[in-house]
């Protein structure tokens, strides 16, 4: 079993590493909470998400990032990054759904992301997805926004 914590930790350090914001004041500008849930269906069939202290193998977890702009002005052109950890895997569901993913962490591009086998076109394995990467083209004064992705633990 993985500790949440401990994978809330790594994933937090990284995703500060890797934020690019346009603008010199908007590092200053930006506050991000970053929480670890897992996916629980109810009876009904309805998915909740709990806060998770452990996680054992096959283990749904939604990582979500909350950006705040803590300013009296607007924020232009924001990239944000999440990394999926490397005991984990991306199940396809991210919010929004306009992220883009690599499997290097530094190259993007649409989802679901292809490659040539054979001469072919073919789908690359959600299991190589290594980070994805939302766009916000504005985050207006004092106002927050939210992107998220679902892994699974190995």
């Amino acid at each position: 079993m993985k500790s949440s914590q401990s994978l809330c930790r790594v994933l937090l350090a990284t995703v500060t590493s890797v934020m690019v914001i346009s603008g010199a004041h908007a590092a200053d500008a930006l506050k991000m909470e970053l929480t670890a849930n897992k996916m629980v269906k109810t009876k009904e069939g309805k998915v909740s998400y709990l806060p998770v202290r452990t996680a054992p193998a096959g283990s749904v977890i939604q990582y979500k990032a909350t950006y705040t702009n803590t300013t009296n002005q607007n924020i232009n052109d924001l990239a944000v990054t999440l990394p999926i950890p490397a005991n984990m895997t991306f199940t396809g569901d991210a919010y929004p759904t306009s992220a883009q993913a690599s499997t290097d962490g530094k190259n993007y591009a649409d989802m679901p992301l292809m490659r040539k086998v054979n001469g072919k076109l073919v789908k690359v394995p959600l299991s190589e997805y290594k980070a994805l990467r939302w766009n916000i083209k504005w985050l207006p004064a004092n106002k927050s926004a939210d992107v998220s992705l679902n892994t699974v633990v190995d």
